[in-house]
């Protein structure tokens, strides 16, 4: 009787997953643990807000390329949005109020970025800036965004989702956490789809994403709505999460060059890098999840032209390193023991003190070939190079049985 197999498909967990997924479990499960109120009031709520605003500002600024300095201005929108769609439109739901709030910070979005199909660089970057003052007095001078309130301070609604309420540090915390979650994946899935690339197309050549068939306006467009959308949700989170309070000042001009430099420091398109530096402004307290979250900087130190490897720190005071790339300089020789050997040489002239080794004597001529010979019949008196005819050799190096010298 014959047996029949099957080829079936076998699917394996994709190991680019792991480490986002650890970091979920610790967060979802080891922090709330552990953490005190403190951390959660003041460091992780502000971090996860401004992580959030910082990947929304990077899919405009690093994958499109296209500058914006309204980063606030959007998260207002988004802030002042939601307040208004929960106050006045009677059982609405908190998520469907973040989600129209979103789509109304893109809708202003839009309207600030067509100066970027005929604008760039830095008259871009001024007319963005202009939707931060727009805004601010925009809020400033109509009393019905604040519903009539007198010092143009509210206080956020409760977050509750279908019946479930997060309330507390704690339950905010989870709330803040799972937004900025869903929001990241559904981002990471976006810049490495077609949008994400037709993005990096715009971004590196106009001309040439034009000539490939990319439309260039419909993506700077599109880049601006969907940057916006990100971050008036990380408006809703700063308000109703962390300041428990909705009101201009909370969106100042300051915040926007915050997230511009989360941005920057974290790098132009990294989605990690938003996460790993929204701690770079500490006068928000959340320069210390910083160092929680990145156990690696105990490898970095600050040289000479800001952080550095620890590693390339100390090659950039070696003695022999070179000014430029802080490498240590090594001579050409025929094969990688010959550079070894030279480069000790080199090393013995510059600084015999720091070498122990008393069989070490002092001087070599790159320029001229490395001969061994036996020394284990010679007496100290004798020139291994006269030995041997092939020239003189006044300081010859001792290793091991074998003397090493330009002969």
């Amino acid at each position: 009787m014959s047996t029949i197999t099957h080829d079936l498909p076998t699917y394996s967990f994709p190991a680019r997953w792991a480490t986002p997924l650890a970091w979920l479990a610790i967060a979802y499960v080891v922090v709330p643990l552990l953490g005190s109120d403190y951390l959660f009031e003041a460091i992780l709520l502000p971090f996860l807000a401004l992580s959030l605003a910082g990947l929304g500002l990077n899919i405009l600024t690093g994958y499109a390329g296209q500058v914006s300095l309204g980063s606030a201005a959007f998260m207002a929108v988004g802030a002042f949005a939601a307040f208004n769609f929960n106050l006045r439109a009677d059982g609405l739901p908190l998520i469907v109020s973040m989600v129209l709030a979103g789509f109304a910070a893109a809708g202003i979005g839009l309207v600030f970025g067509l100066p970027s199909l005929r604008l760039k660089g830095f008259y871009l970057a001024v007319s963005t800036l202009a939707a931060q003052f727009f805004v601010q007095w925009a809020l400033t001078k109509f009393s019905w965004f604040s519903n009539e309130s007198a010092s143009g301070v509210i206080d956020a609604p409760q977050l509750s989702v279908y019946g479930l309420v997060f309330a507390g540090p704690v339950g905010r915390y989870y709330f803040a956490l799972t937004v900025v979650a869903v929001l990241t994946l559904l981002a990471y899935r976006l810049v490495n789809s077609q949008t994400g690339r037709n993005f990096i197309a715009v971004r590196d050549n106009e001309t040439a994403a034009r000539i490939i068939g990319v439309p260039v306006l419909k993506t700077k467009l599109l880049a601006f709505a969907i940057s916006s959308f990100i971050i008036g949700i990380a408006g809703v989170l700063w308000a109703f999460a962390y300041l428990r309070t909705v009101e201009p000042a909370g969106f100042n001009l300051d915040r926007s060059f915050q997230v511009l430099f989360i941005v920057i420091i974290g790098g132009l398109a990294s989605i990690r890098g938003a996460f790993f530096w929204s701690g770079a402004d500490r006068r928000v307290s959340v320069g210390p999840v910083t160092a929680w979250l990145l156990p690696a900087r105990r490898y970095l130190q600050f040289g000479r032209a800001g952080y550095e490897p620890a590693h390339r720190a100390r090659r950039a005071h070696h003695p022999l390193s070179d000014s430029r790339t802080g490498w240590p300089r090594r001579p050409l020789g025929s094969s990688p023991k010959t550079n070894r050997r030279r480069h000790r040489a080199v090393l013995i002239e510059t600084e015999p003190s720091r070498l122990s080794n008393a069989n070490s004597l002092h001087q070599i001529n790159p320029d001229r070939r490395l001969a061994p010979v036996d020394t284990r019949s010679m007496s100290k008196n004798d020139d291994p190079c006269q030995i041997q005819d092939r020239g003189s050799c006044s300081r010859p190096r001792l290793f091991g049985g074998h003397a090493y010298g330009p002969c």
